[in-house]
């Protein structure tokens, strides 16, 4: 709980659409002494944002965590819970003290609603007072913030952008939502072109940079701010492009690990990421999508997508339990001649409302390809474009930008133009 959280019997559930910033490599210890507790601890430590921690859950609470440190080096970060009297806390606290290292972070998780003893603790150097009962997320939250620094609250949120199967449009869909979050929801966004052999961003959007993601992922240790700056290329105001080479000069047996530090920087330099994930399977795919704050799985109306569909929304609900689930979109639904599923019963059988239904239109998206175009370039105020945008709104929880809404005013202004 922060200095400024009115005492409410608890820190409240985080915002849905709240970005919660990944732990960087930090130890963790957690002294417990509830079973309710010890069990929403382990739950935190096994969520995806602290896979970097080394963090372990035991029982004793402060007195436990007193007796732990006397003689050993004291972790990174501390969580106590504590079911004493306030007296005893504060005593244990001030023993622990003598023993900590210095930049050690310790987070109390109490069962007292008591501002003095919150005022009490944060005197004695405690980063964060907690009230039991709590949930995985509020832990997590507090955690993150532990380590984003004041300057740098806006974290970048991360959309992963991924086919059921080949040549379905996945890279079309996440080109034209990066578009539109660009220019209508008015938000910087960066769109990253994952396939680096076959990769069409740079197509699609009209640009062929000398540089791209290949650099960034080929020479890490050469990546920082700056550089990455200059790997990005303008597509415009609020959109930028990491292309990708497409080139067959190499082969790609990345770790699993090959994108994590591209990933951090661009979470915390830009307000939105949509990766444009190829339709592979290797560990490093997994990581991306598992790590994203948000997943998109676009489909096809017919059986080998709704099967691959079914596999991701599985995985994505087994390792991400504190985070909404996959989002569906089924795209070139109508094609002529060609038997599809209902799209109700397609989001049936997955457990999951479909977010949009994008119609086949060969044409028009043939001419947007083309011409290395968007959609909302070459057909305005199409229904398709209108489908991008509603995706971007729904993966960002921005409303469209009031440009881009209609006055309900506006037919009456216009009626009353023509009488005059």
């Amino acid at each position: 709980m922060s200095a400024g959280q009115d005492f409410d019997g608890g820190s409240g559930r985080a915002a849905a659409d709240e970005v919660i910033a990944p732990l960087p490599r930090i130890t963790l210890q957690a002294f417990c002494e509830t079973p309710a507790v010890a069990a929403t601890m382990q739950a935190a430590i096994a969520d995806r944002r602290m896979d970097k921690a080394h963090a372990r859950v035991q029982m004793g609470g402060p007195a436990a965590a007193v007796e732990a440190f006397r003689a050993a080096p004291t972790p990174n970060i501390i969580v106590l819970e504590t079911v004493s009297d306030p007296a005893s806390l504060v005593g244990h606290l001030d023993t622990l003290s003598e023993s900590c290292d210095a930049g050690t972070k310790v987070v109390v998780i109490g069962h007292v609603n008591d501002v003095q003893l919150y005022r009490d603790l944060i005197r004695r150097g405690v980063s964060e007072y907690l009230i039991a009962p709590l949930e995985t997320i509020d832990v997590l939250k507090t955690l993150s913030e532990l380590y984003v620094s004041p300057g740098a609250r806006n974290l970048g949120r991360i959309i992963a952008v991924m086919g059921a199967k080949g040549g379905v449009g996945a890279s079309t869909v996440a080109h034209n939502v990066a578009w539109a979050i660009a220019r209508n929801l008015d938000a910087s966004t960066v769109i990253v072109d994952l396939d680096i052999a076959y990769g069409t961003a740079g197509l699609d959007f009209n640009q062929d940079p000398p540089q791209g993601i290949a650099e960034a992922v080929f020479a890490p240790e050469r990546l920082d701010a700056n550089m990455l700056d200059r790997l990005l290329s303008r597509c415009s105001d609020n959109l930028t492009l990491l292309a990708a080479p497409a080139m067959l000069d190499r082969t790609l047996d990345l770790p699993d690990d090959a994108f994590e530090q591209l990933f951090d920087l661009l979470r915390a330099t830009v307000p939105c990421v949509v990766l444009d994930v190829p339709h592979v399977w290797s560990g490093w795919v997994r990581r991306a999508l598992i790590s994203s704050d948000e997943i998109v799985v676009v489909a096809g109306p017919e059986l080998a997508s709704l099967r691959n569909a079914k596999n991701l929304m599985d995985l994505a609900r087994a390792n991400r339990p504190n985070d909404s689930g996959a989002k569906l979109v089924l795209n070139q639904v109508g094609m002529p001649k060609r038997p599809e599923i209902d799209a109700a019963e397609f989001a049936k059988a997955l457990g999951v409302d479909v977010l949009t239904s994008i119609p086949f239109d060969a044409q028009l998206f043939g001419t947007a390809a083309n011409n290395g175009q968007m959609i909302a370039e070459v057909q305005p105020t199409g229904k398709i474009a209108e489908a991008f945008v509603q995706i971007a709104s729904s993966l960002t929880g921005r409303g469209e930008a009031k440009r881009g809404k209609r006055s309900l005013f506006e037919p009456l202004v216009a009626k009353l133009r023509r009488k005059a």
